[in-house]
């Protein structure tokens, strides 16, 4: 796992690169899941495809940019899933973004996931490895990642991150939404999932909610390179992550780009999104 590891911090900081200097306009292409390819997501996605098959243990990755899986190693055992660069379109506007991994055995399910590491590039570029606890580390003027702590989620938070478009919401879960506010939580949603559910793990806990809607009833974020990484992060870090009734880690997908609700919290704010959705 070490060497996968290192391959994603190379990687972090040729991207850190990229999205300082490059040029961050759209591209031709079409992602697979009709999204118009910044220039970043298409040279992110290649970064990491190049630093990846330097690893001989990835058998086989598959791309929140690309449709199929991309074979790299017939003796390797580990399939990874990412987002190269999550929240792309905030970066022409300056907020922070980053990438989003998943590390498989055997499968691509939730009970099949073995470590997750996701990348924060803000005002500071900072790592966060997830294998049977959680470790945030920080970019350095040398170029190197130095441990910085611990990640632990208090019992119950003060944040409150909804995505998804307000006027699609279900009645229930506006009530939820406005019941949270009512009780002294605050709003912190940049738009960028990322950067907003990093914010929840630093602060110690809250609520970051993507629902079903009447335009996405199968919520938009993807299990594969999105939520299965995120909810092993925050299951990790003394937290929980549920579809609205379910564990999210024991939902299985029938195609790579499949999505889901989801919700990720503290135990107190998770408790509150059962009994809204039971």
């Amino acid at each position: 796992m070490h060497e996968i590891y290192e391959a994603i911090k190379r990687s972090a900081i040729r991207i850190k690169e990229a999205i300082e200097f490059d040029d961050t306009g759209y591209s031709e292409n079409i992602n697979s899941t009709g999204d118009t390819q910044l220039k970043l997501d298409i040279k992110s996605d290649l970064i990491i495809e190049e630093e990846f098959t330097k690893v001989a243990s990835i058998k086989e990755i598959v791309s929140e940019e690309k449709e199929d899986k991309t074979p790299l190693h017939v003796n390797g055992i580990y399939g990874i899933g990412y987002d190269p660069l999550d929240g792309s379109s905030l970066i022409d506007v300056n907020l922070s973004v980053g990438s989003i991994f998943g590390i498989y055995e055997g499968g691509y399910d939730g009970k099949h996931l073995k470590a997750a590491v996701y990348v924060v590039y803000g005002p500071r570029v900072e790592l966060v490895i997830a294998e049977d606890d959680v470790k945030m580390y920080r970019l350095n003027k040398s170029g190197e990642f130095v441990f910085i702590k611990e990640i632990k989620l208090k019992e119950k938070g003060k944040l409150n991150a909804p995505g998804s478009t307000q006027m699609c919401w279900e009645p229930k879960h506006k009530a939820l939404i406005d019941a949270i506010f009512a009780d002294g939580y605050r709003l912190r949603y940049s738009g960028g999932m990322v950067p907003d559910l990093h914010q929840i793990l630093l602060k110690g806990g809250g609520l970051f909610s993507y629902p079903a809607t009447s335009d996405v009833p199968k919520g938009k974020l993807r299990m594969i390179f999105e939520v299965f990484p995120f909810a092993y992060v925050y299951e990790k870090a003394g937290g929980e992550a549920i579809d609205g009734k379910r564990r999210v880690l024991d939902l299985a997908p029938s195609h790579p780009h499949d999505t889901t609700p989801c919700f990720f919290g503290s135990h107190a704010e998770i408790e509150r999104v059962r009994k809204c959705y039971e």
